[in-house]
Parts: C-alpha cells; structure tokens; sequence
C-alpha cells in the first residue's frame, strides 16, 4: 500500500503536504505532485495535509481517480522530468 496524489492536484500543487513527509517521498512534476510508492511508509501524514483534498491511500481512490495510481507509477517508471528529486517545502 502508499499513499497516490491524484488529478484533483493538477494545477493547483499547494505543496503543503511536503513539510510533513517523514521520508521525502514527494516529488514534483509538470502540472501535479506525485508521491513514489517504493519510498512511501504509509505514515498518512500528507492527506489531511493536503488543502483539496487530492491524497487517498491507493486501495481507497475513488471511482472517477482511479488512473491516478497507474499515472502514479508511470511518472517514477518512466523518469519523468522532476521524478529525481524530492519536491522541497
């Protein structure tokens, strides 16, 4: 299980789910963040944390986010630009 940042975030990325991260499993891309699920412990931490409400344990997205967990992997899978480092507060 981990923690999936999904489309709701596009556009807006607040960012105030970065302070909270015990393990820097942030990361930023082009138009939303995005966590890496081999780095995430499942703290929880980030969700209330995040001001529109875009982070849901992955097993709990809902229905009509569902290819956020798929974009999810993809964006560390593929090396997408800003999946190197860690977004930072």
């Amino acid at each position: 299980m981990a923690y999936v940042i999904t489309t709701i975030c596009v556009g807006v990325k607040d960012k105030g789910c970065l302070p909270v991260c015990p393990v820097d499993c942030i990361y930023e891309g082009e138009k939303q963040l995005f966590i890496d699920p081999n780095q995430c412990i499942d703290c929880g931490a980030c969700e209330p944390a995040c001001p529109v409400g875009a982070i849901f344990l992955d097993q709990e997205v809902p229905a009509a986010h569902q290819a956020s967990i798929q974009e999810n992997a993809e964006f560390f899978l593929k090396g997408l630009p800003g999946s190197t480092e860690p977004a930072r507060p």
